[in-house]
């Protein structure tokens, strides 16, 4: 229909403008269940660590009577994308590990024991992980720690949540 226009109803709402009020678009973009404020946030990403660090926080939440938050924050792994004679492009690949380690969450007896939700971010873990709690109101943090080469070249991920956290964090070793 070009060169027709659909006029906007009157009564409509305005939807809040990032650029006009950021914290108004970040509370529309990220709504956290209110069962779960004052829970336990755990970084979970399958391996044994993190798999000890949820076994804790479970029964931490179950202790308190809270509810759990399980973190995964994915991988965006960039590549590069030749297209003829122009410059590459970096574009980000979504890491799908979410999906199955939500399948394998649910399918499992030992977390029928308190309530629990399954978070996916994107970026830098420690900065997620404390931006997950904040928006929870949690109580802890809880994380595995860091074993091998590359926690102690890049620092561990405990490491360095623990030092610019502004709850309490919990390193399960």
């Amino acid at each position: 229909m070009a060169g027709h226009e659909i006029p906007e109803p009157a009564d409509r709402k305005q939807v809040a403008d990032a650029l006009s009020d950021p914290l108004a678009a970040e509370q529309a973009r990220r709504p956290c269940d209110p069962a779960f404020r004052h829970g336990v946030v755990v970084g979970f990403d399958g391996s044994t660590s993190s798999e000890r660090a949820l076994a804790y926080a479970i029964g931490m939440s179950r202790r308190t009577g809270s509810g759990l938050i399980i973190v995964h924050v994915a991988n965006r792994l960039p590549t590069t994308v030749w297209a003829g004679c122009e410059p590459p492009v970096f574009v980000d690949v979504p890491d799908h590990r979410t999906e199955v380690l939500g399948l394998e969450l649910a399918c499992a007896d030992y977390l029928a024991e308190v309530p629990w939700v399954l978070v996916e971010r994107g970026g830098d873990i420690c900065h997620e992980l404390e931006e997950v709690g904040r928006e929870y109101s949690a109580d802890a943090i809880v994380v595995g720690s860091t074993h091998g080469l590359v926690g102690k070249i890049f620092g561990s991920v405990a490491g360095r949540l623990a030092r610019r956290a502004q709850r309490p964090v919990v390193v399960i070793p």
